[in-house]
Parts: structure tokens; sequence; C-alpha cells
């Protein structure tokens, strides 16, 4: 990418300037700007072509891929300047803006083409223009190279009066004069020069009018002066003036016969600003006119520059890099370091800004150009459907006409017995001639072509006295009814029909319209309709998806809030939200911690996972605010930084720390213009909901994968391929690769699950053909193989993940293999964390997984209490985590739930639960009542609480309630137990008891939507997802205060300060023991609670539909976890 930086041929180069006279140009100057095609400056550059030779700059972010090694001899292969690998400069934008308008002008080819303008109207100006006289005095070749700080002070009084005539002159605007730079900028700057050249012989000398001969003099023996002394001093190179600053020209020189250089005839320099961050530059040097071997080129400084870098080359691979240093040269009075790094990122946030509004736009267009091809589709879908449904009316219209007629005798006739289409006529019937002769009312209910749409007609028949043989009634109507019944009443509530022996009755209506004219029409209104009915429904799929997204970002909104706050009693910030580039006050209570009572405490901090480029900052002394034990200090944050990182320590030095148990505390910051890099998540299980699920293993595996994904990481699972999986769940399903290990070929396939990237390995020595996912007696050896064959394929196919996230017994494999096998062979990124689901299965290999394990975790953090003292788990309580899970908000939810009767949020919560428990009710056969109904969806074990469960539903029916119970049970003795309590219940409590005793997931959408109350009575429960789903619907909780459903249920009567340090408010019943005076207690206050206070009842099914169940903070307190197992290996 190419920038707009000039750099010049100097004037004092090739042709002698020493017998030229030139006076100082003010009204015919070159601006700092665009060439304008009125400058009059054409006939300078014309007379004296010599001295205004222009190179083209060649500012290249991929100039690093010239860079060759360092090296001050000539030599092929010789070394590129230190800075010549740096990263695409920041701010381009600029330059892109400034080549965009070179174009349009006419000047982007080369920078500094003088426009030809009319000679003789620059040489009046030039002749018009104010001269000043410079007193001639010796000087001395000291005196000609040092500038005193008074004549400094004068040489920018000059300047300043040069530029005050150019902006009289009306030169471009601010934008134009800083960025770009032309031909018209250098030959301005460089009047200037020739008319102040900045070398005074002495504090008394006295600036006069002069003529431009004498300047020019002066000017080349400054220059020889310098070239001189540094001929002298056996300098390589030296710049003019020697005081840079920022906005100006200057020249560099080159002693070619000092450098490596001197047998080139190519001299090139290239070079960059402030440590080869910005703006790169490369130009060919000119050999001057000075004594000895000196060459030249002119560079132009931004104003952001605090220093300039360059080497000199031959424009292949000789380079004079100053024995490796680069060169050097300071720039005055602009930013310094600091400045320019806070400029570098305001630069990157607009740049960014800009890219987020073009791809927002591009998203745009292809989203309207995406909707206008689904259109056309639809379209042409509608007039195939139109066509085809006309098609079908018409042989239906066809083959009634056989039979219809006009009359038939003694039971109905028109009159007048000819008549056409919208005529007005009277049909009558004789009520004595059918099974309506003892109806009080007569009625005709008709349609059209085959009630193509249904009852479109009805009317009451009135007697007609006049008719004396018989039972004779009509009615009035347009002759449009082709299709009718007669009735005893109107269509909302006849019962008793004469339809014509189950023919109905059909008569021809002649003369309408021309048949052929009359389906043309039929199509169309058939194609109108259905155009109507689909985008209302699109309509509606369109505003059902916006309210989701924004329910959804809301909540994450929420949890993240809910995040920040959750360690307030420890530290929190002001203000909560953290933003770049502001200042923020943390405020820290030591008194919860193990720095209490510490006389002092200092915060240590840094950023971006303690990788930013600056390192920590310092340690800050904390002081103490107006509240107690709190300390306070105050923090500026960069704009670079992502994420704010920090602990807490008695002592500058160190002493104790306070690391939040070794994880850190970590703080999100917002609005910066880095983002935090994804990382690589690798999940090896053998459950995933919904193609290979048996418990909550597979769901947690799923739902946490979409979570971390959701959150801008990348997440691959690997999966078993078994022979009873459902792959219609799976999308791009097709064959990867395939490998042989352990003495058989190992096929690899890909698909994608729920929008996950899934890799399913099939051992072709049948291990996994074995029509189950667990059951089998060799399990062990097959999942130890599995484990084995994973970690082969991560290696084999090069991936680099940076976590490996194995489940249970399982899965627990993986955290010795990896460690014993491939940790020193390709996979040596890796941390392996650990999750127990359920320590009632494999404790051996849990226990060996524990041991091996960078980070562990269980499912919630009583079960995590409940379990420490395990022999398993007690060794490695330090690296012991507990996470609740959540649950999936796109699958659970009852506003997008297909499977039940009416969407419902918990604005419209009491109809939705309402229509569906009557869908419930009338699907399962019980009586259609309001009574309190409990719903129980388990899995039949003996964790469960099976006997506490049968108790329930007793003690629900004593109360006059309903009860649903969904599951079945592995133990066929367990199984044969409840088909008998089903058969019993069926028999006495038929319309108020029904036992579902098979896995039915849409029956279980249903339950959740029409219960009440769903009972999770387990004996443990290391989290439990009932409880959570059940809420999401608005049916309320009922459970045993054990693990998760401790962790997630707050008592209505007892928990109300245990549920507000959460962020919550109470949600359920619960009960202590194992015993049914436990399950009565809880399930009585539950279902008096309904009887006695409906209202109160129906705002706590809308405040638990509110609280946030999903994995919205799970996921947060998982990533923080992952990112404290890659610390470990740093």
């Amino acid at each position: 990418m190419e920038v707009a930086l000039v750099v010049q041929t100097p004037i004092y180069c090739r042709t002698s300037i020493s017998h030229c006279k030139f006076k100082p140009l003010v009204n015919g100057v070159f601006f700092h700007g665009r060439i304008n095609p009125s400058s009059q400056l054409s006939s300078w550059s014309d007379k004296y072509q010599g001295t205004g030779i222009t190179s083209r700059v060649t500012a290249s972010a991929d100039y690093s891929k010239r860079r060759s090694r360092k090296s001050p001899i000539s030599r092929p292969g010789g070394t590129a300047p230190k800075g010549l690998k740096p990263k695409a400069p920041i701010g381009m934008s600029t330059h892109k803006r400034d080549q965009s308008d070179e174009e349009k002008d006419g000047s982007g080819t080369t920078s500094g083409i003088y426009t030809n303008l009319d000679r003789k109207q620059a040489e009046k100006k030039i002749d018009d223009a104010e001269e000043k006289e410079m007193e001639k005095t010796s000087v001395t070749s000291r005196q000609s190279t040092v500038l005193k700080s008074d004549e400094k002070k004068n040489i920018e009084k000059l300047s300043g009066n040069e530029d005050s005539k150019l902006r009289n002159l009306g030169t471009p605007s601010k934008s134009q004069t800083e960025d770009k730079v032309d031909g018209t900028t250098l030959a301005k700057k460089w009047s200037d020069v020739i008319a102040s050249d900045g070398i005074q012989e002495n504090e008394t000398s006295e600036i006069r009018d002069d003529t431009s001969a004498s300047k020019s003099i002066r000017y080349k023996q400054v220059l020889d002066d310098l070239a001189e002394e540094n001929f002298s001093r056996g300098s390589k190179m030296f710049v003019y003036p020697q005081v840079v600053k920022p906005g100006q020209e200057i020249e560099v020189f080159l002693n070619r016969s000092f450098s490596a250089l001197k047998n080139e005839s190519n001299v090139l320099i290239m070079g960059a600003f402030n440590d080869w961050k910005w703006k790169s530059f490369t130009t060919k040097l000119n050999k001057t006119e000075l004594k000895g071997d000196w060459w030249s080129c002119r560079v132009y400084v931004p104003k952001e520059a605090y220093n300039i870098d360059f080497v000199f080359f031959n424009g292949g691979s000789v380079y004079e890099n100053n024995e490796r240093k680069d060169f050097v040269v300071p720039v005055e009075g602009g930013m310094d370091e600091v400045s320019f790094e806070e400029f570098l990122l305001e630069e990157k946030r607009r740049e960014l800004e800009k890219l987020a509004a073009e791809q927002a736009e591009r998203e745009r267009l292809a989203e309207e150009q995406k909707r206008i091809e689904a259109e056309k589709a639809a379209i042409e879908a509608d007039k195939l459907q139109a066509r085809s449904e006309a098609e079908q009316t018409r042989k239906m219209v066809h083959q009634i006409m056989k039979i219809a007629v006009k009359s038939l005798n003694n039971v109905w006739h028109i009159e007048p017995s000819e008549f056409k289409g919208k005529d007005m006529v009277r049909l009558y019937y004789n009520r004595s001639s059918g099974p309506l002769d003892n109806s009080k009312e007569l009625w005709i209910h008709g349609g059209h072509n085959n009630w193509k749409e249904g009852v479109s007609f009805s009317g009451r028949l009135v007697r007609d006295v006049r008719k004396e043989d018989g039972d004779w009634w009509y009615a009035h109507d347009r002759a449009l009814v082709l299709d009718w019944v007669f009735a005893d009443g109107p269509p909302e509530s006849a019962t008793l029909y004469d339809n014509n022996q189950l023919q109905d009755f059909h008569a021809i209506v002649p003369n309408s319209i021309p048949e052929d004219l009359y389906w043309v029409e039929e199509e169309h209104q058939i194609f109108t309709k259905l155009q109507e009915d689909r985008k209302l429904k699109e309509e509606a799929l369109r505003a059902k998806a916006e309210r989701t997204a924004r329910v959804k970002a809301e909540a994450k909104e929420i949890t993240m809030r809910k995040f920040l706050l959750s360690q307030k009693h420890i530290v929190y910030t002001e203000p909560l939200d953290v933003q770049a580039g502001n200042t923020i006050t943390v405020i820290y209570n030591p008194s919860n911690t193990v720095l209490n009572e510490k006389p002092e405490v200092w915060f240590r901090c840094s950023f971006n996972r303690w990788t930013h480029p600056k390192g920590p900052l310092p340690p800050q002394k904390m002081l103490p605010t107006d509240s107690g034990s709190h300390v306070k200090v105050s923090v500026k944050i960069p704009l670079d930084a992502y994420i704010m990182d920090f602990v807490f320590s008695e002592r500058q030095d160190g002493g104790t720390y306070d690391n939040n148990n070794g994880m850190d505390y970590h703080i999100p910051v917002f609005g910066g213009v880095s983002r935090e890099p994804p990382m690589n998540i690798v999940h090896i299980s053998v459950e995933m909901a919904p193609i290979a699920k048996v418990g909550g293993l597979g769901d947690v595996v799923t739902s946490l994968s979409r979570a971390v994904q959701d959150m801008g990481h990348n997440v691959d699972v690997i999966l078993p391929k078994y022979d009873c999986m459902n792959l219609s769940n799976v999308k791009e399903f097709k064959f990867h690769q395939s490998y042989f290990w352990s003495g058989t070929e190992i096929k690899v396939w890909f698909g994608k699950v729920e929008g996950l990237s899934v890799y399913f390995l099939e051992p072709q020595n049948g291990m996994f053909w074995a029509g189950c996912i667990y059951g089998c007696r060799n399990d062990g050896e097959r999942f130890g193989f599995f484990c084995h064959a994973a970690l082969e394929f991560l290696l084999r196919s090069g991936a680099h993940p940076d976590i490996l996230h194995c489940h249970d017994w399982s899965s627990a494999p993986i955290a010795w293999l990896f460690k014993d096998h491939y940790r020193l062979h390709g996979l040596s990124k890796a941390r392996v964390v650990f999750t127990i689901h359920n320590l009632e299965f494999g404790a051996h290999q849990i226990g060996k997984a524990m041991a091996y394990t960078d980070k562990a975790t269980t499912v919630s953090s009583t079960y995590s209490k409940e379990v420490s003292g395990n022999p398993v788990i007690a060794p490695h309580l330090y690296k012991f985590h507990g996470i609740v899970n959540g649950i999936d908000p796109d699958i659970w939810d009852p506003y997008n739930d297909k499977f039940i009767p009416l969407s419902y949020t918990s604005d419209n919560v009491v109809e939705g639960k309402r229509t569906a428990k009557e869908a419930l009710q009338q699907r399962l056969g019980l009586q259609k009542s309001d009574l309190p109904l409990v719903g129980i969806i388990t899995r039949l074990t003996v964790q469960k609480g099976i006997h506490l469960i049968k108790h329930a539903i007793w003690r629900t029916l004593e109360r006059n309630g309903q009860v649903v119970l969904l599951g079945s049970a592995p133990d066929p003795r367990i199984q044969n137990e409840f088909v008998n309590l089903a058969n019993q219940l069926h028999s006495s409590h038929g319309d108020r008891a029904r036992l579902c005793l098979t896995y039915d997931e849409p029956l279980s959408h249903l339950i959740y939507a029409g219960a009440d109350f769903i009972l999770v009575p387990s004996i443990f429960e290391p989290c439990g997802l009932t409880q959570l789903i059940a809420m999401r619907y608005g049916s309320i909780p009922v459970v045993r205060k054990t693990g998760g459903l401790y962790d997630t249920v707050f008592d209505v009567d007892h928990d109300k300060d245990r549920a507000q340090a959460q962020g919550l408010e109470p949600n359920g019943f619960n009960f202590d023991g194992a015993d049914t005076a436990g399950v009565d207690y809880a399930l009585n206050r539950a279902i008096t609670a309904w009887y006695d206070g409906r209202d109160w009842f129906n705002s706590l099914c809308k405040q638990v539909m509110e609280q946030d169940w999903s994995w919205n903070r799970p996921a947060l307190d998982y990533m923080e976890l992952y990112y404290a197992a890659r610390k470990l290996g740093q």
C-alpha cells in the first residue's frame, strides 16, 4: 500500500546553481497540499530544471519483503534494517485518501510533479516579491554547524511569516496541507530555507533583503561547511536542517565513499518514522556538487514523527545500516512516544469503525440480495402451487357438475328455473321430503365449487304458504351457490342435517362467465391468497426472530452486569463498565481476603491476559476510601485493552498475594481497538445432544460448546460414530479423512450439529457397531480406544488446541494419555480441563484423570462441596471448581417451541400455560378442569428418589390435583413396579393421573408448559436440568435440597436472603431429608399457594420465567477457567 510521502531530489544536485540568481518566492509558492492547476511556479522549474529533479517515493507496508541481513560491507545478501519488518502501518486511511486525491488531480503518478504555468506570470510574481538582505559575514566551520537558541527563534519567526503569507494567498485546507506532500510543498519549504537558512554568524547578525543569488550562494556555503566537517569527522551522513521538526522537509546526505555502497552506482534510502512504525518510504539519492562523494535526497517529516529511521541500499541486497543499528534522527517539537502510541490507537479505532461500517453495509447488501432472490423463488413457487390447485379444483368441479341438476322432484327446485350468475333466485325445499320434517327451523349451509372455501353462505328458510302440495320453504340468494345442505339451525349450532344421503346437494349455475376465463381468474385468486398468506407468515416469523434476538441480547447484558457485581464484596470498579481510554477507580475490600488487617495494600495490574505490550504497570499503593475498610486506586485504561488483569499484595515487593485463588482478577474492557484472540477448544466426549444423548452430559457438551462459540471462540467436538446414531440432525455430513492406527483403519467423518463442527471417529474394527452407546461388557476398552484415537487424530491433522475438555469416566483417559504420550510430541500447546458430571460411575478413571488434569470442574458448587471428601477428589481440591450447568435457550424456549399449542413469554404466561394444560389434558385423556397439575420428568432410578416420587403422586391426588409422569427405568424391576402403579392409577384415578413410561421428547415440552409444578426429589443431583427447564416454561420447581437443586432453587418462604445474595428472587419450594414428610412439607405449601393465592402464584410464574438459567453465566466462568489453565503453561 503506497502512501503519499514525498522524498525529493535536493536542489543542490548535479547542475550547479552557484551562478543562478534566486529571489525569494512569496506569491509564487509551492502549496503544502494538492498541486493547483493555476500554480505560478512552472517557469521556475523550467528555468532551473537541474535543481528540481523529483524522485517518486514508494512508501509501502510490504517493504519488509526486501529485507536482507544487516551488514556494513558490500555483499549480496546483506542485512536490511532492523525495523524493516514492522506491522502494517496503522492509519493508512489518510494515505489512501491522499492517493485518491492525487488521482483526481492528475498528480498521483509521481509525487512532486510541477505544474506547467505561464513563465511570464511566474517571473512577474518573483520580481514583485519582497526581498530581504542578509548581512554577509565570515562563518567559521564551528559557527556554521551550531544553531544558537536566538537564531532558532529567528528562523521560526521567518518561517511563520512565510506561512502567514501563504495563508493570505488561499492555501489548501488543513487536512490537505497536513496529510499531503507534493512538489509544490517541497518547493515552498525549500524557498523558506533559502530565505532563512537557519545558520547565522553570531547573535548580533541581522537578516536583510538580498538577492536570490546571494541566498543560493549562502545556502551552498552552509552545505559545503557541513559536508567538510562531517567528512573530517568520518561521518557517513548528515541531515539539514540539523534540528529536525515535524511538518518540514529535510535533506539527507550520504557520503557513499564511507559506506558499504562505495562501489554501487545506485543509492537508495529506505525508511520510516517512529521506530519503523509509521509511513514507510523508499527513494533514490542523487550525486550532489558538494566536495567529496556526497549523495542526497529530500524527506518530508510528518507531524506525527518523533524520530526518523532509515538505511541506505543499492536497490538489491547491499545495505548500509550503520553497523546493524540503522540510522536514527530525532525529531524535536512533535509527539513523544506515548502520544504517538495513543495516536496510533485512535487511528486504529477509526479504521476499525470504518471497516465495521463497511462490513455491516456488505452484510446488509448481501442480506437484501438474498431476500430478493428468496422473494423471486417464493413467487415462482406460489405460481406453480396456484396453477396446481386451480387444476385440481377444476377437475373436482367437473366431477360435481356431472351429478349436479337444476332441481330434484318434490325435494328442491329454484325459481325462476332459468337464471344466470348473480341473479336473485329462490331456492325451495320440501321439509316433508327428508329428515328435517319435524324441525322447527330450516337453514341452508352453502358453498361453491365442491365446498372449496367451506361454508361460505348460510341463511334461514321461510315457509311458503302459497304452496299447498308439500311443506315448502325458501331462501333468497344470488345464484353463486353450487353446493349446499339443509339443517335445523345455523352452522355453529345445527344438529340435524339433510345432506342428500351424504352426497350433498349440487346445482349448476348457467351462463355465469366463460369457463376458461373463470379458471384464469381462479388461478389468480389462489396466487394472490398464497402471496398474502406467505407475507403475513414471513412478517410474523421476522417479528418473532427480532424479539427473540432482543431478549437474548438483554439477557446477556444483564448477566454480564451480574458477573461484574458477583465479587462486589471483594472488588469492583467505578464505573462498573470499564471503557478503553478512560480512567477508572478500582475499589477493594481486603477484609474479605487473605490481606485482611494488612497495613498496606498494593495494586498490581496489566491488560490483555497479562500480555499487553507495555507489560505490567508499576505497583501502586492503594489509598483508603470513606467507607471503612475499602481501599482504592485509579487506573488509565489503554485504548488497545480488551481485559484488565490484576492481583493485590501486602507490599510493593510482593509478600502475601490475593490472586483470587490462583485465577487472578479479570474485568472485561469495552470499546477498545483490540479484540481478544479466540481460543481453540476441543471437547472429546462420548455423548452429544441431540444425536447421541443418554443423560445430561450430552446436553452440557452441546450447550456449553454453543455458548462459548457464540463468545467468538473456536470450538470442535470429537465423538464416536455409533451405528445407532441418528444422523438426521447432522448437517453437511461428509467423509473427512482416514488413518491407520492400532491395527485398524479409522474413518473420520465431519458434520455440523447445532452449528458446531463435529468430527466422528469410526474405527473399522467394529468397536462402535454395538447398537448402543453404553451397556457393552467392554465399555472401558471401547472408550479408552476412542480417547487414544482422538488424540492421534488431532496430532495427525496438525491441530493446535488450547484446551482439551474431557467429560466423566468415559473420556477421562484423555488426561493421562495426553500428558504421557502427546504433550511432548506435537500437542504441547494444549491444557486439559476435566469435568465430573456424576461421581457414581467410574471412580477409578476419574481419580486418575484428577491427578493428570490441569483444571477440574463439576456441575455445581454445592455438589463440589459434597464430593470434596471423596478420596479421588480430596488431594486435588486446589484445582477443583464447581460451575453450575445451564440450559440452551434456543432448544427450551416457550416462545418458539413447536411442541406446544401457543407461544408465550412472561408477558402472557398465564394464557400460554392454560392453553398448554388444556392440550396436555386432552392428549392424555385427563379431565379438562382447572386443577393444580404436578409434572414429573425423570429417569426412574434410585438416585432420582423413586420412593418419594410414588408418595408425591398419591399426595397430589389426595389434594385433588392432577399428576403426569414421563420417564422410564433402565432396571426392569423398577420399570415393572411403575407399570403396575400405572395400571392401578389409570383404573382408580384415570381422569387425574397418567404415567407415560417411555421417552417422548415432544410430550416433555408439553408437560413443562402445561404443568403448574415440576417435582425433582433426587437423593443426590450433581446439577439437574429439569428444574431449570421448568422455570424457563414458568413452572414452579419443587425440589430436595441437594447439589445443583440447592444452588438454583430458592424457597419462597425460607431463602430470600440466599437468593438476594445471588442477585435473584425466590423461585420455588424445597425440602430437607429423604423421607415422605419432607416431600409433604414442600408439596403441601405449593398446592396450597395455588389454591389460595392464584394472583401471587401467577406472578411467581412470571418471575421465574424472567430469570436467566442459560449458559450465559456458566460460559463466562468456564472461559475464566480455560484461561487459568492456559496460564499454567506460560
